[in-house]
């Protein structure tokens, strides 16, 4: 699947100068690309104000509020995960508006009920109701985190403009 990284970066962009507000991002597999995707447009500091890259548990639990029960009951690549990293970034950066994406870019990890290329993404608004949607991407490595990329911005894009 091709992606297009720049044109959803520049709409996102758009979007939020028309809405001025800000957003915060949690990343899991895609360890930051999101940060840099969005960082890679002059003047988005007006409105992105940082991420976490919670690669593990730990710092899922600590950092962003994910509530130990839900990791050992339905694990770090699950819907319910996604939306408490999304719900807990905008604590934790104070924004109006966050992402966050969990999921196993492989090319190992993957087993029957979770395999390679699933990724959850969460998109969540101060007052709105989180969204949530499980995704399987295929490709390299390298092309599912494009993938989840570009879907996690298009995500946030929406839960700005509903």
């Amino acid at each position: 699947m091709k992606t297009d990284l720049k044109k959803v970066s520049d709409n996102l962009f758009k979007v939020l100068q028309e809405s001025r507000v800000t957003f915060g991002t949690a990343e899991s597999c895609t360890g930051g690309l999101i940060a840099k995707t969005v960082t890679d447009i002059s003047g988005i500091s007006e409105f992105y104000l940082g991420s976490v890259v919670s690669y593990s548990n730990s710092v899922k639990e600590n950092v962003l509020g994910v509530k130990e029960e839900t990791l050992k009951e339905f694990g770090a690549v699950s819907a319910d995960t996604a939306k408490q990293m999304a719900e807990g970034t905008l604590n934790v950066i104070g924004c109006d508006y966050s992402v966050s994406t969990t999921g196993i870019a492989g090319p190992g990890g993957g087993t029957a009920e979770k395999p390679v290329g699933l990724v959850y993404i969460a998109s969540a608004g101060k007052g709105k109701e989180t969204k949530v949607t499980k995704n399987l991407f295929s490709g390299t490595r390298e092309e599912i985190r494009m993938q989840a990329t570009e879907k996690a911005l298009t995500m946030l894009i929406e839960q700005i403009e509903e």
